[in-house]
């Protein structure tokens, strides 16, 4: 039914276990799925790391792309250990679920697989839910894990 699943990550618990559900049901349905993480604009980098670092831009973005290394790794074994073809892409926006909803489109993805919420921080409120833009906004199935 599946042949392409998208899988959003920003690297918290939730987001794992979102990846291990897409990976088992890519797994079942012969299906490839590719994970992004969407890393913001430096002007939001403050709020990405969750103070006010006096660090230069250079150093934040380096460790931001650390940290979506890491993320998109994850994704990366786990797809690797279950057999299922993976690839993984970094964006930069200060809008992920734009990114989110792009790149499926681009990609030819059939399902979004994500969490239902992940960083619980005064950036969130403001903001408002990922999940829930991504629900407004996506022409294909979304499937929220809990």
């Amino acid at each position: 039914m599946f042949k392409h699943i998208l899988v959003p990550t920003d690297g918290s618990e939730r987001s794992e276990a979102a990846i291990k559900y897409a990976v088992d049901l890519a797994k079942v349905h012969g299906a490839r799925i590719t994970g992004l993480h969407v890393v913001p604009d430096f002007h939001l980098m403050i709020a990405y790391e969750g103070a006010f670092d006096p660090a230069t831009e250079e150093k934040i973005e380096r460790e931001a792309l650390a940290k979506a290394e890491d993320y998109l790794g994850f994704i990366r074994k786990t797809a690797q250990d279950a057999g299922v073809l993976c690839d993984t892409v970094r964006a930069t926006s200060d809008h992920p679920y734009d990114e989110i909803v792009k790149n499926a489109e681009q990609r030819g993805c059939d399902l979004i697989v994500m969490m239902s919420h992940g960083r619980r921080s005064v950036m969130s409120i403001l903001l408002g839910s990922e999940t829930r833009k991504v629900l407004s906004h996506a022409t294909i199935p979304v499937l929220v894990v809990r």
